[in-house]
């Protein structure tokens, strides 16, 4: 697509997440910088999974949903949302980040930021398929960050 870009400081792209992050840790969310933000794009969304938990639970398993982020921002600070943005539920039934948790072995997760047209009208608590939903036909550009977490 565009320019739109993702990467954190804390790991490279198809690097390790450091433990800190994992969901039976500190469970915080990593720093996360944002560039080339299309000049057109009214919100940000992102969507943390793990598409390795397919194997292992018999579906995609969500860490983190967040849409409603401000265009203009370039991080999201270690641990925080950004002010004014909203967040939806887990598939570990909460609201917010869950770190990675595999229950078997390393698995990759998949940070994925979308540029969208609006901001979009999905109440706290929404369900990444709920966002998804929402997004279709708003996005300008999307980006991908990927990370590995053992148990």
């Amino acid at each position: 697509m565009g320019e739109l870009s993702i990467e954190s400081s804390s790991f490279s792209s198809g690097g390790e997440i450091p433990k800190k992050y994992g969901y039976k840790n500190d469970n915080v969310s990593p720093p996360i910088k944002i560039r080339g933000v299309p000049s057109d794009a009214n919100s940000l969304a992102l969507i943390m999974d793990d598409p390795d938990a397919m194997k292992a639970v018999g579906r995609v398993w969500v860490h983190w949903v967040i849409w409603n982020i401000d265009p203009t921002i370039s991080e999201i600070s270690e641990g925080s949302s950004p002010s004014g943005s909203i967040e939806g539920k887990t598939d570990f039934g909460e609201i917010g980040y869950g770190g990675p948790a595999p229950p078997d072995k390393r698995h990759t997760y998949i940070f994925k930021l979308f540029a969208l047209k609006t901001k979009l009208d999905l109440k706290k608590g929404s369900t990444k398929a709920q966002l998804e939903e929402e997004m279709n036909g708003q996005i300008l550009d999307q980006a991908i960050l990927k990370g590995t977490f053992a148990p």
